[in-house]
């Protein structure tokens, strides 16, 4: 018997180390935001990417496959994922990871939101009761989620828990000289009136203070009509815009329509992780969605 138990320990021990974590993030950026904290103590894997609607994804087998394995989904929350997220939860069988439970986090929960309706009315489009769920892009909310996922994951691997209060630590000290820098780098943006394919970038204008006046959708989450922008065109006689703004997974006609009756620059940012070469990670998407803004003006 004892000869048994040593063979069997020994090919244990010859065996690859798996991650300790298994996350599933629902979008590059806390995929990102994942792997800066656990390093090489988790295995992330990312259900969507930058050139796909977050809004609008399909809830395949492979997703569920990947949801039976994790112990720690995060979501971005605030109903972005509320068309499919809920039924990889439900026929994913694992328990572990339903909502309110620990293994469920919701990155929205963790910071302010903005644009919070009063009233909810369906007509105005695909309204979000939560607010706008697009958190990511002002770092400052990087922070706060990251503070609190670090403790969640410290939480659900214990064993791993000092690891990831110390890659934290390291990562919130960078991200802190990067947002100074960032800030410094965009201050010619501030005030700059702008027009949004989608209002993708509530945060975003909020933290560089850039004045959004118009959105070529004429609903959230309705794709822009001839109608409607031919009334941003009008519009534009006395209350011009500076540039129009779409993200990665946003089709580049309407802007590029707009751009070319007059004559402001269409500008395409990463949106998120992926979404453009120079984005491949968190301190790239940063940098390079303000440096193609600043590229915009001048």
């Amino acid at each position: 018997m004892n000869k048994i138990i040593s063979t069997v320990l020994l090919t244990l021990a010859s065996l690859p180390a798996w991650a300790n974590l298994n996350i599933f993030a629902t979008v590059p950026e806390w995929g990102a935001l994942a792997k800066e904290i656990g390093g090489d103590k988790v295995r992330v894997y990312t259900a969507t990417n930058a050139f796909q609607d977050p809004h609008r994804i399909e809830a395949k087998p492979s997703l569920l496959a990947q949801a039976r394995q994790a112990q720690l989904v995060i979501a971005a929350g605030a109903d972005l994922e509320i068309g499919w997220l809920p039924l990889v939860l439900r026929d994913s069988g694992n328990s572990a990871i339903q909502t309110g439970r620990p293994g469920y986090f919701e990155a929205s929960a963790f910071v302010n939101r903005l644009d919070v309706p009063t009233t909810l009315d369906r007509s105005h489009g695909d309204v979000h009761a939560a607010g706008n769920p697009h958190i990511h892009l002002d770092p400052r909310n990087v922070l706060k989620v990251g503070e609190a996922l670090t403790a969640r994951m410290a939480e659900l691997d214990a064993a791993n828990a000092a690891s990831y209060q110390a890659a934290f630590k390291t990562f919130a000290g960078k991200w802190q000289v990067a947002i100074a820098r960032w800030e410094k780098e965009a201050a010619p943006l501030r005030g700059l009136p702008v027009l949004v394919h989608h209002q993708s970038f509530v945060y975003l204008d909020n933290w560089l203070g850039l004045k959004e006046i118009g959105s070529l959708e004429p609903k959230a989450g309705i794709e822009p009509t001839s109608g409607h922008l031919t009334g941003l065109l009008t519009r534009q006689q006395t209350v011009p815009a500076r540039m129009v703004l779409r993200g990665a997974y946003q089709q580049e006609g309407p802007s590029q329509w707009i751009a070319g009756k007059t004559g402001i620059p269409a500008v395409l940012l990463p949106y998120t992780v992926g979404g453009t070469p120079e984005a491949k990670d968190l301190f790239g998407l940063y940098d390079d969605t303000i440096q193609r803004l600043l590229k915009g003006i001048r």
